[in-house]
């Protein structure tokens, strides 16, 4: 294998895993992987903290070095030992252009989640669709800054009128069950 089938390998090679990680994203295909790279542990889903060294930068640096090495094998006339060194210096600038657009663009957005935030348990809102004596009903509320509606039975049985403000008591199998505001200030 010549030097330049070397380094359009590494190019094609770093491109195809590019283009993998865009179709998954785009299509919201999730690979839950548990890795190490070079004795630095990377944990998923801590929120905020990237790694350094992720699947992102590595096809970025193989992208970046293979496309440069091949470029310099064809046009340069160096010497190997030069053209190693340049293309290593390139691949590695590409994949710190990676790593920081991620990290400050795109990673700044994210919060981690709380399943604490998620619970309906405790939740104030307001009756949209009346509870019938011994029926089901709906109630709008707002959880993390938007409005979100909920099925709802009345806790003890009772109608429950529109517009009437309710609280979450217990949630069960996609039910919430309810108390009236005014019962439980009183």
């Amino acid at each position: 294998m010549t030097l330049e089938m070397f380094f359009l390998g590494c190019f094609a090679f770093g491109f195809i895993l590019c283009l993998i990680a865009f179709l998954a994203g785009s299509t919201h295909l999730h690979l839950h992987v548990h890795h190490q790279i070079h004795g630095v542990h990377a944990h998923h889903g801590q929120g905020g903290a990237a790694s350094k060294f992720n699947f992102g930068t590595i096809a970025a640096f193989l992208t970046w070095f293979g496309g440069a090495g091949y470029i310099l094998v064809n046009w340069g006339g160096v010497g190997l030992v030069v053209i190693l060194m340049l293309a290593s210096l390139v691949g590695f600038a590409g994949s710190v252009l990676i790593f920081l657009f991620t990290a400050k663009v795109l990673a700044p957005g994210d919060i981690p989640l709380d399943p604490a935030d998620y619970r309906v348990e405790g939740a104030l809102g307001t009756v949209s669709c009346p509870v019938l004596p011994s029926g089901t009903g709906e109630m709008i509320f707002v959880q993390q800054g938007r409005r979100a509606a909920v099925a709802i039975r009345s806790e003890d049985g009772t109608a429950i009128p529109t517009g009437k403000e309710v609280v979450v008591t217990r949630y069960e199998n996609g039910i919430a069950y309810v108390r009236a505001w005014d019962e439980l200030t009183a």
